[in-house]
């Protein structure tokens, strides 16, 4: 599998560097639910900053860490008002009520954190899927390498779960190099979900599914892949072919369909008493994920 700085310096993505070795310096929470700032590794990105909120147990100790990866809104212009997810919302207490660390970290290009857009797609007439999840997968471990350094962290066995657009990034992540997390879990994961919007049209699903091959191919980890079954941006027919293609390629991946939820199943993880309908699914793969 390759390293993940070696492949984005392949693709063009980041720089070489010949600084000293990378010791981070972090602005550490006080309380639950503290705004912090993620620094990024020299050589990455050295102007950048991700805002990012920590929600921990009340209790003090050293939890396993879950990372959670937001999507992006449909309209660009939205993406500068986004805030991290708070501690207060029903999928951080999900995890929070079970001992995890949880973390909300706005990527690149998002809300107030620093540094250029890196995960546009481009054109829809030859969008690159493939490289805008690993510019994503980029930010991802920074976060994780920020969240397992934390004195109220376990360093190791991470969990890695994203939605929509950081669901994309999450299967990315996977295919390459992450030596920190050890389970991870897409919700709704893809990219160009309803680029027309009437119909609902995704934008080049071919290009999708091409691209989840190529990271079937390298993933090293078994993932879990959670829909609901009335997705309009991923619907059924896609997702199952998607998920073929990345199985055929060698990636491990179960993938699940809920029950219907609401008008628009493609907010499943964050819907008012989505915990109901994913939450058995995740305990259980999670279990199975952390047996020796």
């Amino acid at each position: 599998m390759l390293r993940l700085a070696l492949l984005l310096l392949l693709l063009g993505v980041v720089g070489c560097s010949s600084k000293p070795e990378f010791v981070p310096k972090y602005y550490a929470p006080t309380n639950t639910g503290d705004t912090v700032l993620i620094p990024f590794e020299p050589g990455i990105d050295d102007s950048a900053s991700l805002v990012a909120r920590v929600c921990r147990p009340d209790e003090p100790g050293r939890y396993r860490v879950v990372v959670i990866n937001h999507g992006a809104p449909s309209d660009p212009s939205r993406k500068a008002d986004m805030q991290p997810t708070g501690c207060d919302t029903e999928a951080a207490q999900f995890f929070t009520d079970r001992n995890y660390v949880v973390v909300f970290a706005l990527r690149r290009g998002f809300g107030h954190s620093t540094g250029p857009v890196v995960e546009d797609t481009g054109a829809c007439k030859a969008p690159n899927y493939f490289r805008s999840g690993l510019t994503g997968a980029v930010d991802i471990d920074a976060i994780l390498r920020y969240a397992t350094a934390q004195p109220y962290a376990q360093p190791n066995n991470a969990i890695v779960i994203g939605q929509s657009t950081g669901g994309w990034a999450t299967i990315a992540y996977d295919s390459v190099e992450h030596a920190k997390a050890s389970i991870f879990i897409s919700f709704a994961g893809g990219r160009g979900g309803h680029a027309w919007p009437d119909p609902p049209t995704n934008c080049r699903p071919d290009l999708v599914i091409a691209a989840a091959k190529r990271y079937g191919e390298s993933a090293t980890t078994p993932m879990l892949w959670v829909y609901a079954e009335n997705d309009t941006f991923f619907p059924q027919e896609m997702v199952r072919e998607m998920h073929q293609a990345y199985v055929r390629a060698g990636g491990r991946a179960e993938l699940v369909f809920t029950p219907p939820v609401g008008r628009e199943g493609h907010g499943l993880f964050y819907a008012p008493g989505g915990t109901t309908l994913w939450g058995p699914t995740v305990e259980r793969y999670i279990a199975e994920q952390s047996r020796p």
